[in-house]
């Protein structure tokens, strides 16, 4: 049995793929019969983050409180980065790598700033667990070495699928708009304005949108964002959910016909595999971990970052050839079945921190 600090920000029923990841993670632990104590930190501004390193009372509590082994979600690197520097320490820390945040867009000073703390942080840690290889080349790059590690990827084996090819038949071949689904929080990063831009070339009444994902977490560009569609869509034509609960999510996904979330980077992806459940094709960029599962042309789209003519081809094309979009969603429904599930994944993560602890 191990007794492990799992560090994150926040709470751990928060909604992304990243906490589905760790919470996943931490139930296998402790169904495994390991001790789990989740280390909640508040997350403030990224300035205000840093401050943290300052606190003697977190060092105390990660680094004196008996634990075998500390997991960090990398997302908290900059509360971090100097404490592990510095506090003398025995126990072994293993970082949950999503996502890197210099992996994103930021203004050039800000990009230098964030990469110096990321580097300093991804040196001083033991172990990594990757969500793709994608995101291990890229600490690789940013961090110049490498430790012990282990890739093991998300899972979507907890939500439910369509499992009749007849069902998904009616579905593609309906004579009805093409129904898009966007799926995700409501920032630049996922690409929303790009689906916006796309659907306004393409002809009024033959496609419908749905968008499910928080509007809270960048106000002025959900304001901006509506205003665009109110000049450039049909009224009608886009539908908001907000932030809704699974059992509403997959309700969206099994009435919808194509998935599109055109992320400038995503570290892997899991609501594309997600919709791949419900025999749904994504429509996501090259840049990131989606190309790891997400097929071009095959059980989904691979577009350029920030290509709208792209974007709108791919959306016409399915729309004027229902066969293939059949013919893509049951390969979507064929990745997803061959997906391990993540009993599986998460058994070869704790096979992995058994080995650090062992060390």
């Amino acid at each position: 049995m191990m007794r492990v600090g799992l560090v994150i920000y926040d709470s751990l029923d928060s909604v992304s793929g990243g906490y589905l990841y760790d919470r996943q993670l931490a139930g296998y632990l402790r169904g495994s019969g390991d001790d789990v104590e989740i280390v909640s930190l508040p997350r403030p501004a990224y300035k205000r983050c840093l401050t943290h390193n300052f606190r003697p009372s977190l060092a105390e509590r990660l680094f004196h409180h008996g634990y075998d082994l500390l997991l960090q979600d990398e997302l908290c690197h900059p509360s971090l980065y100097l404490l592990n520097e510095r506090c003398a320490r025995r126990t072994p820390i293993v970082s949950i790598v999503h996502h890197l945040r210099a992996s994103e867009r930021h203004p050039a000073h800000l990009m230098r700033r964030y990469q110096h703390i990321e580097r300093r942080y991804l040196r001083a840690v033991d172990g990594f667990i990757f969500n793709s290889k994608t995101t291990r080349s890229a600490v690789r790059k940013l961090a110049g070495r490498m430790v012990p590690h282990a890739v093991i990827y998300p899972a979507a084996d907890h939500v439910p699928r369509v499992s009749e090819a007849a069902r998904l038949e009616m579905r593609a071949t309906r004579d009805e708009p093409l129904k898009i689904l966007f799926v995700g929080n409501v920032i630049p990063r996922k690409g929303l304005h790009l689906l916006t831009a796309a659907l306004a070339h393409l002809p009024p009444n033959t496609w419908q949108l749905m968008i499910a994902g928080d509007t809270t977490g960048d106000v002025p560009y959900v304001t901006w964002l509506r205003a665009q569609m109110r000049q450039a869509i049909p009224q009608g034509s886009v539908s908001w959910f907000g932030r809704v609960a699974d059992d509403e999510l997959w309700q969206l996904m099994m009435a919808s016909d194509l998935l599109v979330v055109p992320s400038s980077y995503e570290g892997f992806g899991i609501v594309y595999l997600e919709g791949m459940a419900f025999g749904l094709p994504a429509v996501a960029t090259t840049a990131g971990g989606a190309h790891e599962f997400v097929t071009d042309g095959e059980n989904g789209f691979l577009i350029e970052p920030g290509s709208v003519s792209e974007l709108a081809a791919r959306i016409t094309l399915l729309q004027n050839d229902r066969r293939r979009l059949l013919a893509m969603s049951l390969a979507a429904r064929s990745r997803f079945l061959a997906a391990p599930g993540w009993a599986q994944n998460m058994r070869r993560a704790r096979d992995f921190l058994e080995e650090i602890v062992g060390r």
